[in-house]
């Protein structure tokens, strides 16, 4: 049986504030397992922790504890450099946040793919007043045909976006305050709770 596209297995990360009394500040857990190509959708409220769980998964943020196989190799075993040929983040106005890097490059793995197994959209910003969604869901549809492994993060606002998560997405993660929750399917996903009041209106289009 070949490796799932994904493992993220007991991960977690935990920012802490203060040099001598350390609080906690926010925790973030994730376990979860995708087998093979698909497009999964991602929703949740602002701070929720969707930007930090697609950092740990591309491996340019250092997880607490747990750990993340792209295609059964550990992307945090990888040498830092290489690991967007594994895994790999778009975000429009994003920049990685520095970690502190636990070993020198030189210790750690070549990645086993020269093409990335796994892509990260991070609030595209789509526009009806172009092509430009065409073009991306066009992407998103050649990249899943490829055997690659998709997640589309949407904050919802408009009825289109709706929309279009139902007909590209075939299954979802809603992450609310660090904690991620799995549906299979869209009305899935709006029985999990939170999902309801996270959407508003949009839940009943």
């Amino acid at each position: 049986m070949s490796d799932a596209l994904l493992k993220v297995a007991g991960m977690s990360k935990v920012y802490t504030q203060g040099l001598l009394k350390k609080r906690q500040t926010f925790r973030l857990e994730a376990d979860f397992e995708i087998e093979e190509s698909r497009i999964v959708g991602v929703m949740g409220p602002n701070g929720s922790g969707k930007t930090t769980l697609f950092e740990l998964i591309t491996g340019s943020n250092q997880p607490t504890g747990g750990q993340v196989f792209c295609n059964g190799q550990n992307i945090h075993k990888v040498k830092y450099r290489l690991r967007d040929r594994m895994a790999i983040h778009y975000h429009q106005s994003y920049q990685v946040r520095h970690f502190s890097k636990v070993l020198p490059s030189f210790m750690l793995e070549k990645p086993n793919s020269q093409y990335p197994y796994i892509h990260l959209f991070d609030e595209p910003q789509f526009s009806t007043q172009d092509g430009y969604i065409g073009f991306m869901l066009d992407f998103f549809k050649k990249l899943r045909g490829e055997g690659r492994l998709v997640f589309l993060c949407v904050h919802p606002q408009e009825p289109f976006h709706i929309e279009i998560m139902r007909s590209m997405c075939e299954e979802f993660l809603f992450v609310n305050a660090g904690k991620v929750s799995r549906a299979s399917d869209y009305d899935g996903l709006l029985a999990v709770d939170g999902v309801r009041d996270y959407l508003g209106k949009l839940a009943d289009i």
